[in-house]
């Protein structure tokens, strides 16, 4: 897996922005994705015990953080534990659905703002299994999907994946349109077992929507992670024709170039993301970047 990574991104700056972005598990170069037409489930996921925090990938857990990406490393104050303490305690004590639920409902609030996703996820499972509907399995989905992009071990992307599949399916039972929970489903099966299901669910994407963003930009990391840096190019360069202002696809697309050889487009490519981006530790990758290609010539 490490291999992978490497061979993905020379720089070990650059390399911290990727895994800032996706999955560890995602980036592994012995994976073929869409990489071809003949391109390449988790054990089941325990009960989340709301009494037991389990924040492993939140204590160690430390990628730099990308643009956005800088929620991973918030840190409660006394005030919000106190706060999340005391609606644990009125969880715990309601007797109702419903009660529980609104209760429930705050605390996935107060979870998802100290970036803690897992027990958010959790929380708003909660609110879904008593109101059912496409809203309420998203915002759960959603949340377990944020924490298996920190999973800081493989068991526990497999884990939190797997919660995210499994609510990921009841939105999509309830809308199959819904482009946003079919893509973030999409990644999840692209770091398990079964790769493929994954691809098919992106290009099904791409079907429905050309200029899905969400859509284009994994495949074209996901052209990177099997080194077919030409097909990541084209698809890069298809995200930025719908948006012009993409901080990660051009950086991406950058790398991508450097890789192909193209180092002057590169070179753009990169000054344009120094235009776009006044993230301290995205201008410093690029600047290593930009270091190694004039270091070349």
């Amino acid at each position: 897996m490490s291999k992978g990574r490497i061979a993905l991104i020379l720089s070990a700056v650059v390399l911290a922005v990727l895994m800032a972005l996706l999955p560890k598990v995602i980036i592994n170069k012995d994976s073929k994705g869409e990489f071809a037409a003949n391109g390449t489930a988790s054990s089941a996921a325990p009960d989340h015990d709301p009494n037991h925090e389990g924040h492993e990938d939140h204590a160690t857990e430390t990628p730099a953080p990308a643009a956005g990406a800088g929620e991973a490393h918030m840190t409660a104050t006394p005030a919000q534990l106190k706060e999340i303490a005391e609606l644990r305690a009125k969880f715990n004590r309601e007797a109702s659905g419903q009660a529980k639920s609104k209760v429930a409902e705050e605390l996935a609030q107060k979870y998802t703002a100290i970036a803690k996703h897992d027990s958010a996820g959790y929380f708003y499972e909660q609110v879904a299994a008593v109101r059912p509907g496409e809203k309420t399995f998203q915002r759960a989905a959603d949340q377990y999907f944020e924490a298996f992009t920190f999973a800081a071990t493989q068991e526990r992307s497999q884990l939190l994946g797997k919660k995210a599949q499994d609510l990921y399916a009841q939105v999509l039972k309830n809308n199959p349109a819904n482009l946003d929970a079919k893509t973030n489903l999409a990644m999840t099966y692209i770091a398990s077992e079964t790769p493929m299901q994954g691809i098919t669910l992106l290009r099904e994407v791409i079907s429905a929507d050309p200029k899905n963003q969400k859509a284009l930009f994994n495949l074209g990391v996901l052209s990177m992670q099997s080194n077919q840096y030409d097909k990541a190019v084209g698809r890069f360069q298809e995200l930025l024709a719908v948006n012009p202002s993409h901080i990660d696809g051009t950086f991406y697309l950058g790398v991508s170039l450097a890789e192909t050889g193209k180092k002057q487009e590169a070179q753009k490519a990169f000054l344009r993301v120094k235009e776009l981006s006044k993230d301290p530790e995205v201008l410093a990758s690029v600047d290593s970047y930009l270091q190694k290609i004039n270091s070349a010539k």
